[in-house]
This record gives C-alpha cells, sequence and structure tokens, in this order.
C-alpha cells in the first residue's frame, strides 16, 4: 500500500505507541482517583500539558484536553456563543465543518452569521475579514491552513484586528500543528489533533488564553480544570504529547523531505499529464498537500481506480467523504463544479518514499489516461 492520505491521518509513530503502553496496560488508573494508580495517571496528564505549553509557547492551565480538533472547534464557537447569548459571528468559507456547521447550528439559535470567501489563490485576505465585521460581532474563525488545498492563512493579520475590535479569535490549526508553530501569541483560540501528526487518534488538545471567554459544553468531574468533564483519556493524551513533542523537534528536517517528495510529485504531474492545474498558490502551501484538478475526470474516479493500485488518495476533506456536491472550498475560490469534481488531494508524510511518489504517479497516469479514454 502506498498511502497519500496524511492530511486525513498518519501512522502512530512506534515510539509515540511505546510511551502510551504503560498506560493503557500497567498504569490504567482513573486519573481522578486518589489512590495511588491514580496519581501515576494523574501524574502523567500533568506532564503531558506541561510539555506541550512549553513546546507550544503559552501556560499549562491554558491547555485543554479534548477528543480532537472537531470538539475543540465546537468548544470554541459554542462556548462563546453561550457566554454572550447573542451576536455576530465571521468565519472564512473554507473552515472546516467543525467550525461551519456548528456556526449554522447557532444561526438556528438567533446568532448572526458571515462567511468570507477567499481569493482565486485559496487565502482569505484580512482586509475582507474586518470589513465582515460589526460591532456586535463576537467571534471569528480562520483556520490556520486548509485541510484541503493546504493553502496558509494570514492568521497574524486577522489576529491583530479581531485583537484590536475585542473579538474573540479561533484558528484550527490541525493541518498545521506538525508543520508551523502554533498562533499563540495572535489567536484565543487554537485547537489540534494528534493523529494527523502520527500520534493516537481520538486525542488533541483545546488551547484558550483566557478560559473565561468560553463557556464549557460537556459538565460533570473536575476533570481538565473543571472545564471538560468526563474519564480521562491518559493512555491518549500521553500519546498526544509525545507526538508534538516529536514533531516540533523534527521540524525542519521533516517539513523539507515531505516537500521534496510533494514538489517532485506535482512537477510529474503538471509537466507529464496534459490538462491538469494546482488547486491553490504553490508558495503559500503547507510543505505536503497538493490539491490537482484533471480535465476530462471526476475525481471519484481516479480515486477509485488508484485504490485498485494500492494507492490511497482523497477527494477533499476526510469529514467529508461520499459527499456528492462538489468541494465548497474550491468552488468558493471559483472552480467551476466540473473542474471542482476533477479535483485530487494528494498529501504527503515522512513515511513515504521517493520510490513511492514515482509508482504513485504511473499508477495515476494511467487511471487519467484509463477514464478519459472510456
Amino acid at each position: 500500500m502506498i498511502y497519500l492520505d496524511n492530511a486525513a491521518s498518519t501512522r502512530l509513530d512506534d515510539e509515540v505507541l511505546t510511551a502510551m503502553m504503560p498506560y493503557l496496560k500497567e498504569n490504567y488508573g482513573n486519573a481522578q482517583s486518589q489512590h495511588a494508580a491514580g496519581r501515576a495517571s494523574a501524574n502523567a496528564v500533568m506532564s503531558a500539558r506541561d510539555k506541550i505549553a512549553s513546546l507550544a509557547g503559552c501556560k499549562p492551565e491554558e491547555v485543554f484536553f479534548v477528543s480532537g480538533g472537531t470538539e475543540a472547534g465546537n468548544t470554541a464557537l459554542k462556548g462563546v456563543c453561550a457566554l454572550h447569548k447573542k451576536g455576530h459571528l465571521v468565519l472564512s468559507s473554507i473552515e472546516h465543518a467543525s467550525l461551519s456547521e456548528s456556526a449554522l447550528d447557532m444561526q438556528k439559535l438567533g446568532f448572526e452569521v458571515t462567511f468570507v470567501q477567499p481569493e482565486s489563490d485559496g487565502a482569505v485576505r484580512a482586509e475582507n475579514i474586518a470589513k465582515a465585521m460589526r460591532e456586535d460581532t463576537i467571534f471569528c474563525a480562520v483556520m490556520a491552513a486548509n485541510n484541503e488545498t493546504g493553502v496558509i492563512q494570514p492568521v497574524e493579520e486577522i489576529g491583530k484586528i479581531c485583537r484590536e475590535r475585542g473579538v474573540f479569535f479561533y484558528s484550527d490549526c490541525v493541518q498545521t500543528a506538525a508543520y508551523l508553530p502554533l498562533p499563540v501569541g495572535f489567536a484565543d483560540g487554537m485547537g489540534f489533533s494528534s493523529h494527523k501528526f502520527y500520534g493516537p487518534k481520538g486525542s488533541g488538545a483545546l488551547i484558550l488564553r483566557n478560559r473565561n471567554n468560553v463557556l464549557r459544553l460537556i459538565s460533570g468531574g473536575m476533570q481538565e480544570m473543571g472545564f471538560r468533564g468526563g474519564t480521562v483519556n491518559t493512555a491518549g493524551i500521553v500519546g498526544t504529547a509525545a507526538a508534538y513533542e516529536r514533531a516540533c523537534t523534527s521540524r525542519e528536517t521533516v517539513n523539507a523531505y515531505v516537500k521534496g517528495l510533494r514538489d517532485k510529485f506535482i512537477n510529474r504531474v503538471l509537466t507529464e499529464i496534459a490538462g491538469t492545474r494546482l488547486n491553490g498558490s504553490l508558495e503559500k502551501m503547507l510543505p505536503s498537500i497538493a490539491n490537482i484538478s484533471f480535465d476530462g475526470c471526476d475525481g471519484e474516479n481516479i480515486l477509485f481506480l488508484l485504490d485498485l493500485k494500492g494507492v490511497c488518495v482523497s477527494t477533499g476533506a476526510a469529514c467529508a467523504a461520499g459527499a456528492v456536491s462538489p468541494s465548497d472550498t474550491l468552488t468558493s475560490m471559483g472552480c467551476g463544479i466540473k473542474e471542482a469534481k476533477s479535483a485530487v488531494r494528494f498529501s504527503f508524510g515522512k513515511h513515504n518514499t521517493e520510490e513511492e511518489v514515482d509508482v504513485a504517479f504511473e499508477a495515476l497516469k494511467f487511471a487519467v489516461e484509463k477514464i478519459r479514454n472510456n
């Protein structure tokens, strides 16, 4: 199998699994229990929180462990709305469904929502976010980089605008946590999922610079400093911290390696397969993602033929798999419906090799020719 869907999920690192194993087998006590087994788990959670805070550049009490990016986004947006009870929300139109659907949920409760479109290069302009804001704007969300195109967004500029206007700014960092520093100096809230950087599924973090700006959504016990009830996933949290530490310490090397694989693939596709277009500005992209449209093809058919050859890719965000409509991200960038439906996302990771890139390209070339000749 050649796995080129690392934006959807990654392989668990052996070292991360090793770090988790004691808390799956021997030290399995509930972190809220007062006995020795519980204290061992509680200490592991505290150490993980300290480690992530140190790497991210924030305080330990600003790190809240959650199930992943979806819960982080829901908590931030709905928690701000619950605090204010009314108001206006501004989101980019290319947000992950955890943010866009949450905003639409709040719209049903009386909140007003404005979605801001990106430009044709895939980036949202800070000035357009500013224009969309009103006196009653309470929340703004712009992801650090888009999960379909990999285009990096100007979160620093947007964060400054939000701060000047007293608007809570949330940035979904699910795709960038492994590749870029978290924007802790510019965002009020940030979220990530560990399975995007070789950690366990079902575990991630929400960083809140001021928890008093967000009401909790999950009531229960006093877990997570009273902010999120529910038995603590000690093994997942330990794995998240271990994976994040590895991602941060190897960032420069991994970024260069993955970018080399990705760029080689893009160059071959655009020069050797006619009727292809890269979606988004390459200069503004994460090093791992390439979203390419193929004239005369349906992306789902390309995915199917590649799968038969043992190559795993995606036609968009994993959470939207099976959707029959074209990508909202691509259409909001100005792509036509046919062009958007012909797009395939290839996302590379540190475990991929140059040989895999070459084999995947040949399989892709065969698939496109087969589709176009039928």
